[in-house]
């Protein structure tokens, strides 16, 4: 380990898989689109179905207009031999703490998390007010783009950004995303376009997309024998705010920078950090809480979130990204944040180290 665990048992990200992140107009399945990942992330270590120890996934019901619909994308993973299965209805990256939380306890050396969303059927935007207060928020209807609109505004009159500095985000995240084939959006050139609510253009909000991702974990010697450099979780812990964000400061995270210190990301410098910003204001906000002022940190090489965004899957990606560039030896420190909900209501941070060189 690149430094002494501050848990009972060393766990390692070994194996990273998604697909590629598109608005289908295809009738494919939930199934289609996570089967292929499935076998890729599993053919990355060359464990067979029957020697993952754990298995739990990550998506939402109501989003897939059905219930109990991830089920059926268990015909995936394979129904045989049985397994040890979980379910979070939730981002994938909160099925990977609960996959975590299993090595920790030891009843398994080896899990397979995966998640998948699919949003082009509905107007994610309604979809999204579902998560509201349901006496008094949810009636009014505010979209999700209508809230982070009210964020962003927040910040513009709290001076700490401008329009200008939300579309150098946007502009910045694609450009990175130019060398990532799995996005959905490449290239700085893609336009601002018009407000979809003021101060938010098209560029500030993410792109409407179908995907699925996936990882594996490991514990120990397991780890090192499956991946020849592990991306240890040397730290991780999530957090939430109050659910009305009318009772919160929209210019600050103190979940996020409270999960932080508890995973340890203020004890020694980053160079990555992979954060789930769906809006380009609220990159503002977690590189305030994370204390990512400086340009010595790469923030979201990948493209992050403005550049895809699969529902449920965004923020496993992000801690799947962080760990890829880890295996291939571009980053020794990384931090990975993970949100759900209105305005960064809910966030997960870990960190995650590799072996020194």
């Amino acid at each position: 380990m690149p430094t002494t665990s501050r848990y009972a048992r060393d766990v390692a990200v070994v194996a990273f898989a998604q697909s590629d992140h598109r608005r289908r107009s295809d009738e494919l399945s939930e199934v289609e689109m996570v089967m292929p990942v499935l076998h890729r992330v599993l053919d990355q270590t060359g464990l067979k179905t029957g020697e993952i120890g754990f298995t739990c996934s990550g998506s939402s019901d109501y989003l897939a207009g059905r219930a109990f619909s991830f089920t059926m994308t268990l015909d995936g993973v394979g129904a045989w031999p049985p397994i040890s299965e979980s379910h979070v209805e939730m981002d994938g990256a909160w099925a990977l703490y609960e996959a975590w939380v299993k090595i920790q306890t030891g009843e398994a050396d080896t899990a397979l998390v995966y998640a998948y969303g699919k949003s082009s059927p509905g107007s994610v935007r309604d979809v999204l007010t579902r998560q509201l207060d349901p006496y008094y928020l949810a009636p009014l209807w505010p979209d999700s783009v209508a809230l982070a609109a009210l964020q962003a505004q927040a910040l513009i009159d709290a001076g700490e950004t401008d329009e200008a500095g939300l579309a150098a985000i946007g502009a910045r995240s694609r450009a990175a995303a130019a060398a990532n084939p799995h996005a959905q959006l490449r290239g700085a050139a893609v336009a601002q376009g018009d407000y979809q609510v003021r101060p938010l253009r098209t560029g500030d909000c993410p792109p409407i997309g179908d995907g699925a991702a996936a990882v594996i974990l490991a514990a120990g010697d397991t780890a090192r024998r499956l991946c020849a450099r592990p991306a240890w979780i040397t730290g991780i812990d999530h957090r939430i705010e109050a659910h009305g964000p009318g009772l919160r400061d929209l210019t600050d995270s103190p979940s996020t920078r409270i999960a932080a210190e508890h995973a340890g990301v203020f004890e020694a410098p980053v160079d990555t950090a992979e954060l789930h910003a769906p809006f380009s204001s609220q990159e503002v906000v977690l590189r305030k809480a994370l204390r990512l002022g400086g340009d010595d940190v790469a923030v979201n090489p990948s493209g992050g979130a403005l550049a895809a965004n699969p529902m449920m899957a965004a923020g496993l990606i992000r801690i799947g990204e962080a760990a890829a560039r880890i295996h291939r030896g571009e980053s020794d420190r990384a931090v990975a944040h993970a949100t759900s909900g209105p305005c960064l209501q809910q966030n997960l941070v870990a960190v995650l180290e590799g072996e020194p060189a």
